[in-house]
């Protein structure tokens, strides 16, 4: 929002894009468009973004977030929509080592090397730190009246935007989840163990909180009614559902090559044991994904 607002400043249009995947979405960015009155065009790239979470080139952050390939991915992108709607260049909010991972000085120049943008890329943010880029070497924009902020403290960033009067912008620490590091680590064990099959369905189970893996099967309990009804609507034709049909508790959805009466024993096990009111005969309802019988089971199980 920032840097829209400092380009602003020199008369410059700005047209807002941002991007949309399993692991983030546009609405703070809708936001940011409606507040700063810009035009948005919003990408989604989800197929592509997964793949680059899977095997990242340049590697991972603390958590599952592989910033340096992802903010390629998108530049990529941006460098693609520039040259056929004609813009002139592409600008980032980045901050010259606000993240010790993806945004040094050396992390900067790879990116803009790398995505194809090279000198089109510019931070206004941080311009007079860096080498020269073309919008400044033309003329387009004039660094001296752009500011120059360094580092991880906000104080700048917050003096900027009560100047320019914005009333809502998003915290430092950004929306993606792949930052976050209990689902960072629920995401790689998948990854690690289905390495050929982690969809956008298997992606939405991640975000659900309780994960037991029994070999290669994985077990999912609801936490709370939502979350149940979320099991349901992500069942897949081969998986088992088991919902508990005496007492209230959560379901769990079990996923995975080799679900064996075993398995399901430890999912019903499982159930008990985060259920507050335990029934002295326990009874489940047992499903697949289409609501008929699982072939070899009975419909209570």
């Amino acid at each position: 929002m920032l840097a829209v607002k400092v380009l602003q400043a020199q008369g410059i249009q700005v047209t807002g894009l941002t991007f949309q995947s399993y692991f983030f979405g546009p609405d703070s960015a809708q936001a940011a468009a409606n507040q700063l009155k810009i035009p948005l065009k919003i990408i989604d790239f989800s197929g592509e973004h997964l793949q680059i979470v899977k095997n990242p080139p340049h590697g991972r952050g603390k958590a599952a977030n592989p910033c340096i390939d992802c903010h390629l991915l998108m530049l990529r992108q941006a460098q693609k929509i520039m040259a056929k709607d004609g813009y002139q260049f592409v600008a980032t909010g980045e901050v010259l080592g606000e993240r010790p991972f993806s945004q040094s000085k050396v992390a900067l120049l790879k990116i803009a090397d790398q995505s194809g943008l090279g000198e089109r890329l510019l931070r206004p943010l941080s311009a007079s730190l860096l080498p020269p880029t073309l919008p400044e070497k033309r003329g387009w924009v004039d660094v001296q009246k752009l500011p120059a902020i360094e580092g991880r403290s906000r104080q700048i960033q917050l003096a900027l935007a009560k100047q320019y009067g914005l009333k809502q912008f998003p915290q430092p620490a950004g929306g993606c989840l792949l930052t976050d590091k209990v689902f960072g680590q629920k995401l790689l064990t998948m990854l690690a163990k289905w390495p050929s099959e982690s969809g956008g369905n298997n992606v939405q189970l991640v975000k659900l909180s309780r994960h037991f893996w029994d070999g290669e099967v994985l077990i999912v309990l609801g936490r709370n009614q939502l979350e149940n009804e979320r099991l349901a609507a992500l069942a897949k034709e081969d998986d088992f559902l088991l919902v508990p049909q005496n007492f209230p508790g959560p379901s769990a959805l079990l996923r995975g090559h080799q679900i064996t009466p075993a398995v399901i024993a430890k999912a019903k096990q499982l159930i008990l044991q985060y259920t507050k009111k335990k029934p002295a005969v326990a009874q489940f309802t047992a499903v697949p994904a289409n609501y008929s019988p699982v072939p070899g089971t009975s419909a209570q199980a």
